[in-house]
């Protein structure tokens, strides 16, 4: 057995829903991508008692005791959280933490890995499957939402992210998206999603977004990425207080499509936006050439083709 595992799951983008219908047991369906170099990153050892070092660690600790119960594991850890996705950004980090700290500790004892099913005893992945097949695979993910209750949603496909490409990442550490509460009762008191917006996501996720990425048209892709965004902007619009949750945000998104960028939106309920380039080289141009982005701040980075990185011991490496 070996003497530690430690994981790198990372962060992801989540570009919109297909559909958002108000019944129990009815599908989402959404679409999204995996980041480079935005990741949870953590450590986990056999110890002679339990302890959690770093951020989330509360969080951490409950999703150990409760995996350990699961798998009738006896045994005391260490974990050390090295880093995190910034919580309630919009980046995926509630659904990231627990599968990195489920994978580990599965590793660490031998077991199996078991995403899916790990994830909905830790209550992830209820509306979006793209944090769990982010965790898995990578590349563009389209998932059909979830059939029944007790299962995770259905990845209909991973499509690898051109390499050229760049995201050009805008960030408010100043406030956050809705989460928690907040978040199931904005569900509660929404309006149905109307058939016609659904039916237009649809058609330009099956129609435009994915041909062009297979294709490598960025035009074509920014474009159908932007009618996707202006159907869910509008439905979130009255719970999050406008098209996006942070007008920094929106402003800098604004001047970055002036100067080149396409497919502009929020990821999830914010407050983190994002625009796409052709190439690194002209994403620095494009972050460039406007103002100073006063409190938010902008990083360029690729999209993600692997899922999460797992290290049994020191040499052992495993890329899923």
């Amino acid at each position: 057995m070996s003497d530690s595992v430690s994981i790198k799951v990372p962060a992801r983008l989540h570009l919109g829903f297909l559909d958002m219908p108000r019944k129990n047991d009815g599908r989402f369906g959404s679409i999204g991508l995996p980041l480079e170099d935005i990741a949870t990153e953590l450590t986990i050892a056999r110890a002679r008692e339990t302890s959690v070092e770093g951020d989330e660690r509360e969080r951490v600790a409950e999703h150990l005791a409760r995996l350990c119960v699961h798998l009738g594991i006896r045994a005391q850890h260490r974990i050390v959280i090295h880093r995190t996705i910034p919580r309630h950004a919009g980046l995926g980090s509630g659904t990231q933490i627990a599968l990195a700290v489920a994978a580990a500790l599965r590793t660490l004892h031998k077991f199996p890995l078991d995403s899916r099913n790990d994830a909905l005893l830790l209550g992830r992945g209820v509306r979006s499957g793209i944090g769990i097949a982010a965790f898995e695979k990578g590349g563009l993910i389209v998932d059909a939402g979830r059939f029944r209750q007790n299962q995770s949603p259905t990845v209909i496909t991973h499509i690898p992210f051109p390499r050229d490409w760049r995201i050009i990442l805008v960030l408010d550490e100043t406030t956050q998206g809705i989460h928690g509460e907040a978040e199931m009762e904005a569900f509660r008191t929404l309006p149905f999603f109307p058939d016609a917006s659904s039916a237009a996501i649809c058609r330009q996720v099956l129609m435009g977004i994915l041909p062009a990425l297979i294709e490598q048209d960025l035009s074509g892709f920014g474009k159908a990425i932007e009618a996707v965004q202006t159907e869910i902007g509008a439905y979130f619009s009255p719970a999050q207080g406008g098209a996006f949750t942070s007008k920094a945000v929106e402003a800098v998104l604004a001047e970055l499509k002036t100067a080149g960028a396409v497919g502009i939106g929020q990821s999830s309920w914010g407050p983190t936006g994002f625009a796409f380039a052709p190439s690194h080289a002209e994403a620095k141009r494009i972050v460039g050439a406007i103002a100073a982005p006063g409190a938010v701040s902008i990083r360029i980075l690729s999209g993600r083709n692997e899922g999460a990185e797992i290290t049994r011991s020191a040499l052992d490496l495993v890329s899923l």
